[in-house]
């Protein structure tokens, strides 16, 4: 009996299916949680991700195994990232009306959000390939392997940074921009979108439509800004 249990239990954790319901159910679970509480530091991405890490531990799966059953996932995240367009088109208007500001507060925030990162690992003595792997924390994970690896950084950690900068962006960044008196829906979406990219455009969405439209703008053109200037400046630079 014991060993027909042993194998279904096997047969479970091994399936190729197994991974994406402890990822989905975590989320959801943590989701949910999050929705009833309001409490900021039970934020989604970060506490089903140490929920999956717990699960994988207890049960014996090692990350390729597991990262193989959520190939479908990774998969997904193209399109889910194109359906930003359309809280895009839905506000093309307001975004028009905003230009001038919306491209300064790009430049702006862009260049701080990636020097002073830079800065602070420097202060802190941390060497160059620290640094270049800390520079594209801001985007998203693809882009920001992409160009660690181009500028002399590490892929793998540099989806790392970005992970952490989102997850702390998410819980801290609506609060203090309610502090500092940041009311207006498109602000407070550039800036979450700009310093926390994905993650911060789903909290921004949950704020509202506009504020979502703006997060999905400035994550989108920071993106880009970021895989194209990046390694130039670092290149005259160095």
């Amino acid at each position: 009996m014991s060993m027909d249990w042993n194998g279904a239990w096997n047969a479970v954790i091994h399936h190729p299916l197994f991974g994406i319901a402890i990822t989905l159910g975590a989320y959801q679970l943590m989701l949910a949680a999050y929705e009833k509480t309001r409490w900021i530091f039970l934020q989604p991405v970060l506490i089903s991700m140490l929920l999956v890490v717990g699960i994988l531990v207890s049960c014996g799966l090692n990350y390729a195994e597991y990262r193989k059953s959520t190939e479908i996932l990774s998969i997904l995240l193209g399109p889910a990232t194109v359906a930003l367009a359309v809280p895009l088109y839905l506000n093309l208007r307001r975004i028009r009306q905003l230009f001038w500001p919306t491209f300064t507060t790009l430049i702006v925030g862009g260049v701080l959000a990636t020097s002073l990162g830079v800065t602070l690992g420097w202060l802190f003595g941390a060497d160059h390939m620290i640094l270049m792997t800390m520079a594209p924390k801001s985007v998203t994970s693809p882009i920001a392997m992409l160009v660690a690896e181009q500028i002399g950084g590490v892929a793998p950690l540099a989806a790392v940074f970005v992970l952490i900068t989102g997850v702390i962006g998410a819980i801290f960044g609506p609060g203090l921009l309610s502090l500092i008196g940041v009311e207006n829906q498109a602000a407070r979406g550039m800036a979450l979108g700009l310093a926390a990219h994905a993650v911060g455009t789903s909290v921004a969405l949950q704020e509202s439509e506009e504020c979502g439209a703006f997060a999905a703008l400035a994550m989108s053109l920071m993106g880009v800004g970021t895989a194209v200037f990046l390694p130039l400046a670092v290149t005259l630079v160095v």
